[in-house]
């Protein structure tokens, strides 16, 4: 069986036995105040707190979110340490970190990778229906930089968060269906 699933310039296509085991854990956002982060994260978009990790001496907090079914959430470990190590080995957890008193400064903001100089973009999350996703979002009073039917690309949508960091909205079957209409 081949290793990649498409061709593309650069690829290593030999095995490479001393990366068995590695999963792709994290992604970090820095964030103002995280009040208004854990209520989006959670209430707008339904992710869970898995751990919290202070360091006091440095000042800064870390939140481990994630997805978890119901299924799932019965397995997450009461134990701080087995909880903390449960969350570094599981696969796409967002990792939201607060370093204390930026949100007691009105001036301050992190940049968000969209704005010049361009840099990071965004994280996806996918929904079953992106419509419906929109209207709740957009009921919600979430910032849109994208609606799912604006611009060229339909069906996928792009929000804010809190910090302003854009995060794609997107429906997995959508770019499969578009295309069986189309050809």
């Amino acid at each position: 069986m081949p290793k990649h699933f498409e061709e593309a310039p650069g690829l290593h296509d030999a095995p490479v036995p001393e990366t068995e085991g590695y999963v792709f854990n994290q992604t970090m956002f820095r964030i103002k105040d995280p009040e208004r982060s854990m209520d989006f994260y959670t209430r707008v978009l339904g992710m869970h707190l898995i751990r919290k990790l202070d360091f006091p001496e440095m000042k800064f907090t870390l939140y481990f979110m994630g997805y978890l079914d119901e299924r799932t959430a019965h397995t997450v470990p009461h134990n701080d340490a087995h909880r903390t190590a449960y969350t570094f080995g599981r696969e796409g957890i967002l990792e939201l970190t607060h370093n204390w008193g930026t949100e007691n400064d009105p001036d301050f903001s992190y940049h968000n990778g969209n704005d010049e100089p361009q840099g990071f973009g965004h994280i996806g999350i996918a929904v079953p229906d992106v419509y419906n996703a929109c209207d709740r979002f957009e009921s919600l009073g979430v910032e849109f930089v994208k609606k799912p039917d604006d611009g060229k690309m339909k069906g996928l949508a792009f929000i804010k968060d809190p910090d302003g960091y854009w995060i794609e909205i997107l429906q997995p079957n959508m770019l499969e269906k578009q295309r069986s209409k189309g050809g």
